[in-house]
């Protein structure tokens, strides 16, 4: 089932307000990527069962002290996924996605936690499992990969947003590497939306339940329904958040917009999670800009 009409219009009018109000604020939109990377950094590695906090993995870029010991791995999986997140922001619109540029998304990425299976697919005798998924053979993956790259390019007619999930959907379903493969495909979502001059956004681990059971679904019958919700939610969030800074709007907790304008706390909280509101998390937290009227 493919994106529906009126969400299809409201993204395309977000986007064009968007771009309208991006003009001569590029430093700005620069300055929030560069704030948003922790967060992305702490949700991708969580979803994959990270221990690290967000506080850690804020440290731990900005080369403080932790205050607890973690394991070298941790401090890797942050500082790497940091440095592919800047890498595709500064190459996704110059480069098209390419095996060669996954492959070396990955070395990047696993790079000083594997060096073995770094930058290269899965080989003869190597085998995965995701629950109860088993992925293909190895023998498989260089050809199924070729076929989700050349279906996605050639895929003129579908809403960019199910372009970008049915590619991921492949490319979990895949799972051509050894270890890295749900950050990597995650690195990819946001080089195809960069790719299609919309911000990166944030799967998090908070709703990895959902983003798992999405997966599953393919997984049992090519149902893609739920995670193209995911995605459009997700790019509706950060398109609110850019527009809201652009604006240059005074941002205020939502917590605080509820108490201010005596609103139903659980009504605006459920508008926030379908974003029918303008409103956006940092850090978890959501907000919006103060002089939002319903």
């Amino acid at each position: 089932m493919s994106t529906t009409a009126p969400i299809i219009t409201r993204t395309q009018a977000l986007k064009k307000q968007y771009e309208a109000m991006r003009k001569g604020k590029e430093s700005l939109l620069t300055l929030l990527d560069e704030a948003e990377i922790a967060e992305s950094v702490y949700n991708s590695n969580a979803i994959e069962n990270s221990t690290l906090t967000l506080k850690e993995t804020e440290q731990i870029l900005l080369q403080m002290e932790v205050s607890r010991n973690v394991s070298l791995r941790e401090v890797f999986e942050a500082k790497n996924l940091a440095t592919v997140s800047e890498y595709i922001r500064k190459k996704a619109l110059s480069e098209e996605l390419t095996k060669e540029s996954i492959l070396l998304l990955h070395k990047m990425l696993i790079g000083n936690i594997n060096d073995n299976i770094a930058g290269r697919f899965r080989k003869a005798g190597e085998y995965v499992r995701v629950g109860t998924h088993i992925a293909p053979p190895p023998e498989h993956i260089e050809l199924m990969m070729e076929q989700a790259l050349q279906d996605f390019a050639s895929d003129i007619q579908s809403f960019f947003v199910d372009k970008i999930a049915k590619f991921h959907l492949d490319f979990e379903t895949i799972h051509p590497f050894n270890d890295g493969n749900g950050r990597i495909g995650r690195v990819i979502i946001n080089y195809q939306l960069l790719r299609y001059g919309f911000p990166p956004i944030i799967i998090r681990n908070k709703e990895k339940q959902i983003y798992y059971q999405a997966l599953k679904n393919y997984n049992e019958n090519k149902n893609m329904k739920g995670m193209e919700k995911i995605f459009t939610l997700a790019l509706t969030e950060s398109l609110h958040k850019r527009v809201t800074y652009l604006n240059g709007a005074q941002i205020i907790p939502l917590a605080d917009y509820i108490r201010k304008h005596k609103k139903s706390a659980p009504a605006l909280l459920n508008a926030a999670r379908r974003q029918n509101i303008p409103a956006f998390r940092e850090k978890g937290v959501w907000k919006i800009g103060a002089k939002f009227e319903l």
